[in-house]
């Protein structure tokens, strides 16, 4: 096959190129002792059933605690927790207890008995059901069990309203809130009354 060239771009070697990714908290471990792993390497990959992947360096502490158990929480980031989770990411559970150190409170999930940040304004509850050895990282396919949302982030209709919640992604070493309101889903062909009905609750 001949080279093609791209006038307006630079080819690079194959790498992990998406972004903005979800950054989350994934507690993992007992509720004696707890421990939390930063992770951006997650996502939603079934609806019914609901189920989520995250990839876990094989090094990592919480790669045994999660092998031993096969369950884990994912506790989603706000603004206000990004310090704890840029800290969860660089120190080790080996040698810090940090729930301890951070001063978060940890929280019995009631379907999987694992510990779930309170501080966290949403968290779900998983049990591993397939692990694929990849290479640098193993990847836990999970189920949803449970899912845990703060009173506040819940309107009138008894929906979720997460724009409430100031989530934060992340984007190569560097951590974001979300940003500006561009649209829903399907607005790009929604009619104009919908599109005024949806403007004015946003």
């Amino acid at each position: 096959m001949s080279e093609i060239v791209y006038n307006d771009r630079t080819s690079l070697n194959p790498s992990t190129m998406l972004s903005p990714v979800p950054v989350v908290m994934v507690s993992c471990g007992s509720m004696e002792k707890p421990n939390i792993i930063t992770l951006a390497w997650v996502g939603t990959i079934n609806s019914e059933p609901p189920m989520v992947s995250i990839s876990i360096r094989k090094e990592r502490y919480s790669h045994d605690l999660i092998e031993n158990s096969g369950k884990f929480a994912i506790n989603l980031v706000s603004e206000d927790l990004v310090k704890e989770t840029d800290y969860c990411g660089i120190k080790s559970g080996r040698d810090v207890n940090k729930f301890t150190h951070l001063r978060l409170k940890a929280i019995e999930g009631n379907v999987t008995g694992v510990p779930m940040i309170a501080q966290s304004p949403v968290n779900m509850e998983c049990t591993v059901k397939q692990i694929l050895r990849l290479g640098t990282h193993d990847m836990y396919i999970a189920s949803i069990d449970a899912v845990h949302v703060k009173n506040e982030l819940m309107d009138k209709k008894g929906s979720v309203d997460l724009d409430k919640a100031g989530l934060v992604a992340y984007s190569h070493g560097e951590y974001y809130r979300l940003g500006k309101y561009l649209g829903f889903y399907g607005f790009s062909v929604a009619g104009p009354e919908a599109l005024k009905r949806r403007w004015r609750r946003s």
